[in-house]
């Protein structure tokens, strides 16, 4: 849940909680959604770790009139074809390969999302309300629970925006279920180790993310958009900023539009204080890149992460789809 979604945002280093204003605000801040004129639906696909993980995003959302909106969206993180050989040896101790079989592991986030224009012009929030189911195999599995609360502002006269994200509010909690008689066995079949059951209750501590972005329209077909964020953990990190209260991560990022059509994109987050072997500290930091082309209520968008692999993370290649229900029409 805290990878990210839509290629446009990730090309950005996710430097968008001021501005998002489509269906993908149900992810990074829900009071985006209160600017839909329609129905929108998107897509995303991605592989990490040399497609051996999959990474898949949908989401629907639309007005319920000119003051509010509700979305809803999917996230799937998973490792299929998975070889479990807990079995391969039999009782007699010989290696029998037709009792290999094959289990997935993933995790599942549903966003159900309420958005609403208050009082105040250019002032909007939304909510976010969390169902995690994580599975592995049939060995174990687990629910949780969460909340997300969102606030833009928009500034009329100058186009300046801001953004603030409550990710987790409540601290976000998951509640696993193992399989016993799966574990014991699995157990048996390893001599010599005696382990305990892990842990079956896991949080997620609030998270909160700080942003602010302007527009600017150069000869009427050009367009730049400058973006920043500020994303605070309420512990300490290896974040570029970190104390025992809070710590904080920035991220840069800027888009560049001709007529509404072409999008060129980048963008800089994901610093990091990286203790070495000798025990010294090295800057981490993640650039990306990205680009977008819509037409007609169709958007199609690119976004290679890590540029130049400047950070410990591993590159990406993220494409994603957004379509206006304005083409069915």
């Amino acid at each position: 849940m805290s990878i990210g979604v839509d290629a446009a945002a990730l090309g950005m280093s996710n430097a968008v909680v001021a501005h998002t204003h489509d269906v993908n605000s149900g992810y990074w801040n829900p009071a985006g959604l209160v600017h839909l004129e329609d129905k929108q639906f998107a897509l995303m696909h991605a592989n990490y770790f040399a497609n051996i993980a999959q990474y898949d995003y949908a989401g629907f959302a639309m007005p319920i009139d000119d003051q509010s909106a509700v979305g809803i969206s999917m996230i799937r993180f998973g490792v299929d074809d998975i070889l479990n050989t807990t079995q391969l040896i039999d009782s007699e101790g010989n290696i029998d390969y037709n009792r290999i079989s094959l289990f997935s592991t993933a995790d599942y986030g549903l966003t159900l999302s309420y958005a609403r224009s208050l009082p105040i012009d250019g002032l909007n929030f939304g909510v976010n309300a969390k169902v995690i189911r994580r599975i592995i195999g049939d060995f174990a599995n687990s629910w949780g629970f969460g909340f997300d609360l969102g606030l833009q502002y928009i500034s009329e006269e100058e186009d300046w925006k801001f953004g603030v994200l409550l990710r987790d509010i409540t601290t976000t909690y998951n509640t696993w279920s193992i399989d016993t008689k799966k574990y014991e066995a699995i157990a048996n079949a390893i001599p010599g180790e005696n382990q305990e059951l892990p842990e079956t209750s896991e949080i997620t501590l609030p998270k909160a993310q700080v942003g602010l972005s302007k527009k600017w329209i150069v000869r009427y077909d050009y367009s730049i958009l400058a973006a920043a964020n500020l994303n605070m953990q309420f512990a300490q990190t290896n974040d570029l900023i970190s104390s025992r209260t809070v710590s904080i991560d920035p991220a840069l990022g800027f888009e560049m539009g001709y007529l509404n059509l072409v999008y060129l994109r980048g963008g800089v987050g994901n610093f990091q204080q990286i203790t070495q072997i000798d025990a010294t500290k090295k800057m981490s930091f993640q650039p990306n890149i990205g680009l977008g082309f819509k037409y007609k209520g169709i958007q199609i968008d690119y976004a290679l992460t890590d540029l130049g692999d400047q950070s410990a993370a591993l590159y990406s290649n993220i494409f994603s789809l957004k379509i206006d229900w304005e083409v069915f029409r």
